[in-house]
């Protein structure tokens, strides 16, 4: 009861209101335009032959567009330019001394890093839809309607205007409406197909009798304790107690105060998930190639990678931990991190200040990042379990051992549609976190209760008149 009431107020606040209804309007718009066929492309073809290509790098950018790559349309390339370009200028930060800069003068170094990572996003766009004009156009498939310089000069005005589109649709989002605008997006076009997605449920458990109810059921809970599990490690910290000693200013006594310094479980969020998912989507793209196809030696090497296989979920792991340690490694300098302590008069009780803290807190990163690694492993490999299962009997020597003893489901998969995979779950599940949070300070910063028991209410100053 206490949620509606929450959702009551949010439309009671003229202001959150507004910023809520601009969001969804926007989003909608996003929605429409996801409906604008490419001009000169065979969409129904292309479509088909992106389903056929399932975990390829087809797949893994069509999941970031949400489903408008498979159909081509003018927003095919999806947000994906502007996550690149965000993080390539991110990585950038820690090699080139001028950005570095930037990114601590505050407001203006940020105002002008977004500048540079629209160009980027332009750019990239820009490459990106060329190259896909002409990989049409080389193709055999009969995708491209009239070729020639024409269609690849179209393709790539109509990709990079939509991308360029979608770019400012987002940045509208973050700073007039409600949420973090990228992310919504993104989040907009993996639940856009929930509804076919329990409408499949319905049709294999009710019409096709595919599955039987107990099945249903399990496949349900499944989800359930999935959702709440990233939720417990998302809100994971591990929180490092900080003392700040006493300082005389004047006449004043500043300090004296014990805080925490707060390291999340999953401070890399979803990047290494997706770094470790398109690296290992290249080889199954490779496979398409008529070289690659027609040498057996590259094709067995790169089969031996493909998903379900034990060397690709060892490869999958591996990729996620070494990422989830690169990214952090950039967010988060400990070195840094201790001598800010010891400026400002802070030290880890029990800890020595400079060289040890630092030694200490890398420590614990160290560890905790291990645990976040093993987690987005964890979420992502579960669902590819579910649908196609561990190939274990492709393991040299036991092979026909575990063949015959290991139980079916655990080789060949449920055979499950498993519509959220780990990669869009942590995605929407993350997304809605975050937004749900914006709002809520929002509504306990005037004095309304928020959607969770911990969260109260902040009261104010009773009137006297």
């Amino acid at each position: 009861m206490k949620f509606f009431d929450a959702i009551a107020n949010v439309f009671r606040i003229p202001d959150l209101r507004r910023r809520v209804l601009f969001t969804l309007g926007l989003l909608a718009v996003y929605r429409l335009g996801g409906h604008i066929p490419t001009p000169g492309i065979d969409a129904l073809r292309f479509e088909e032959f992106v389903q056929r290509n399932q975990g390829s790098l087809f797949s893994f950018i069509d999941l970031f567009s949400g489903g408008m790559f498979r159909r081509l349309t003018i927003f095919a390339l999806g947000i994906m330019p502007y996550i690149t370009a965000s993080i390539i200028l991110q990585l950038m930060t820690v090699v080139v001394p001028t950005l570095e800069k930037l990114q601590k003068e505050g407001e203006l170094g940020r105002r002008k890093i977004t500048q540079w990572t629209r160009y980027l996003t332009v750019g990239l766009s820009i490459m990106q839809s060329a190259t896909i004009a002409t990989a049409l156009m080389a193709s055999e498939g009969g995708f491209v309607l009239n070729p020639g310089m024409g269609f690849i000069f179209m393709t790539v005005l109509s990709l990079t205007t939509g991308t360029a589109f979608i770019m400012w649709l987002g940045e509208q989002i973050s700073e007039r409406g409600i949420g973090n605008g990228m992310s919504l997006i993104i989040f907009a076009g993996i639940v856009v197909g929930l509804p076919h997605a329990i409408a499949e449920i319905y049709t294999n458990v009710m019409v096709t009798r595919q599955w039987n109810p107990l099945q249903m059921i399990t496949i349900l809970v499944v989800m359930i304790l999935v959702v709440g599990f990233i939720v417990l490690v998302e809100r994971g910290e591990r929180r490092i107690p900080v003392q700040y000693a006493k300082r005389v200013v004047g006449r004043r006594v500043m300090g004296g105060q014990s805080t925490h310094l707060p390291l999340k479980v999953n401070a890399g969020g979803v990047i290494p998930v997706i770094f470790a998912s398109s690296l290992l989507a290249f080889p199954q793209t490779l496979q398409q190639v008529a070289f690659v196809r027609e040498s057996p030696w590259l094709s067995g090497l790169l089969e031996s990678i493909s998903g379900a296989s034990p060397l690709y979920f060892l490869l999958f792991t591996v990729l996620i931990i070494f990422f989830c340690f690169f990214y952090v490694s950039i967010i988060f300098n400990p070195n840094e991190a201790a001598d800010n302590m010891r400026k400002y008069g802070g030290f880890i009780p029990g800890i020595r200040p400079g060289r040890n803290t630092a030694e200490y807190m890398n420590k614990i990163l160290t560890r905790i990042t291990v645990v976040g690694g093993l987690y987005l492993a964890l979420l992502s490999l579960i669902p590819q379990v579910m649908i196609s299962g561990i190939k274990l009997q492709r393991l040299p020597l036991a092979g026909n051992w575990i063949d015959t003893y290991f139980p079916r489901w655990l080789l060949d998969g449920l055979g499950v549609n498993f519509y959220f995979g780990g990669t869009s779950l942590l995605i929407v599940v993350g997304v809605a976190m975050d937004t749900i949070n914006q709002v809520e300070a929002q509504l306990i910063m005037r004095h309304y209760e928020g959607f969770t028991p911990r969260a109260g209410r902040i009261r104010g100053r009773r009137s006297t008149f």
